[in-house]
């Protein structure tokens, strides 16, 4: 069964940090590319970073660069967000998409094959 599991969010103060995790089961995680989503209230889910399984790429939505780090862990089949000072606009649901032995070239939502049940951020003092 393929399944994309986050894990990692929660409730921290402005200025803080978080690391998210996207365990990938199945023959999901290998040359495919994978993805982080969030979408804040009341707006639309928009792309965060991504990486490329096989290739190592990575790229980062413009506006997230500097703050967000996307890394992964081949042998655990997992992909990281890890997420520094940390903001209230970042407060979001934020999800794991995966490009199944595809190409990482957008955040382009209907190319993401699977998706994640999403992890909640919430950044408040």
């Amino acid at each position: 069964q393929v399944q994309l599991v986050e894990s990692g969010g929660g409730s921290v103060q402005p200025g803080g940090s978080l690391t998210l995790s996207c365990a990938a089961s199945g023959d999901i995680y290998n040359g495919s590319c994978l993805a982080w989503f969030r979408q804040r209230p009341g707006a639309k889910r928009e792309g965060v970073a991504r990486t490329h399984t096989g290739s190592g790429s990575i790229y980062y939505y413009p506006s997230m660069k500097g703050r967000f780090t996307i890394s992964r862990d081949s042998a655990k089949n997992t992909v990281y967000l890890g997420m520094n000072s940390l903001k209230p606009e970042d407060t979001a649901v934020y999800y794991c998409a995966a490009r199944w032995r595809g190409v990482c070239s957008s955040f382009y939502e209907p190319d993401y094959n699977y998706w994640g049940q999403g992890t909640q951020v919430t950044v408040s003092s």
